[in-house]
């Protein structure tokens, strides 16, 4: 029985989704859709992405893959509006690969025979392969190793000694398409988010900091109030022309402290530069919640900080009585330039 399910073609999916916003509502709404055709979904909201293991699910839908992706594309559209690009292969690598290839609105199937693998792996650049970064493929260059073919065609014993003992052996592995990595199903890491659409296009750098101050104070008064803290936070700035900007940054500590919460969106503000900018909405989310208990708080002699957090108590009771914008720390942006706005 394990032999022959061995020997049964793999078929696997990474899917990119392309929504025009993007809300924790919809990503799971999508991921269900997913779900309809096979239950073996690993998400990855972090790029609004996903691997799909279809291997089964070609047998039970009496499809092949690219049958069997074109439902899944139309049914995206017709249930959420949502475009999608996806790379098919017969490991996570080269679906990844392919997925990354390719357009949205379209899909990239690549055969499960050594023609197939080979005739798509040869030709790309070794920093289309997984695990290939920009420093490591400048590297590989210095020895006259430019694509995935060159790795595939070097001895092992020789990319050893250029990039050691197991980043070689997953590189040459993952040139010659060998990769038994299976697709790891489990829900979505939890997320809790906050937008600001702008009545018109907003130019002015000072709206946008006040923006996200509120988007910081919501968020932070959500998050005690469910007993969680955050790992990441992500910045969304959508333009005039609907076009994007995501940064993300991790915290120097998990928390829902809401002046942590507001340095780090501070920085990432900050770094996008939006002084001439049409802004139309700014979203923040929280990422990779965790239970509060397991926050570890460094311990220091600030006391300016322990204030912070008592006044911090005080307000999400009032908000509790009264209402979520009843109240606000005008010193959750503490550090100069970020003027927060002024309030009577």
């Amino acid at each position: 029985m394990n032999t022959t399910s061995r020997m049964r073609p793999r078929a696997i999916l990474r899917i990119h989704f392309h929504p025009a916003e993007r809300t924790d509502e919809l990503y799971g709404q999508l991921l269900a859709v997913v779900d309809g055709i096979s239950s073996r979904v690993e998400p990855l909201p972090a790029d609004w992405s996903a691997y799909v293991d279809l291997t089964g699910a070609l047998t039970y839908w009496g499809r092949d893959a690219e049958g069997l992706i074109a439902v899944l594309r139309l049914r995206l559209l017709a249930l959420h509006g949502v475009q999608c690009s996806a790379g098919a292969g017969p490991t996570r690598s080269i679906a990844a690969m392919a997925a990354d290839a390719t357009p949205p609105g379209a899909a990239t199937v690549v055969r499960d025979d050594p023609y197939g693998i080979a005739a798509f792996l040869r030709t790309k650049p070794a920093s289309a392969l997984p695990g290939i970064g920009p420093r490591t493929a400048k590297t590989l260059a210095r020895y006259g190793i430019t694509s995935v073919g060159d790795i595939a065609d070097t001895q092992l014993p020789t990319l050893q000694r250029i990039l050691g003992t197991t980043a070689a052996r997953l590189a040459h592995d993952r040139a010659l398409g060998i990769d038994e990595r299976p697709v790891v199903p489990g829900a979505a890491p939890r997320t809790m988010s906050a937008s600001r659409r702008f009545d018109r296009d907003e130019l002015d750098p000072d709206q946008h900091h006040r923006a996200v101050l509120g988007l910081v104070q919501e968020l932070g008064g959500r998050l005690r109030a469910s007993g969680e803290i955050a790992q990441a936070l992500v910045l969304t700035v959508t333009y005039a022309d609907r076009s994007q900007t995501i940064r993300t940054r991790t915290l120097a500590e998990p928390t829902a402290h809401t002046p942590a919460l507001a340095e780090t969106a501070r920085q990432l503000l900050t770094v996008l530069g939006l002084q001439r900018a049409r802004v139309r909405t700014l979203a923040l989310r929280a990422e990779r919640l965790r239970p509060a208990e397991d926050a570890v708080h460094q311990l220091t002699l600030d006391q300016r900080d322990d204030k912070l957090r008592r006044l911090e108590t005080a307000l999400d009771k009032a908000a509790t009585l009264y209402g979520p914008r009843v109240a606000g720390a005008a010193s959750t942006f503490p550090r100069a330039g970020w003027r927060p706005a002024r309030r009577a």
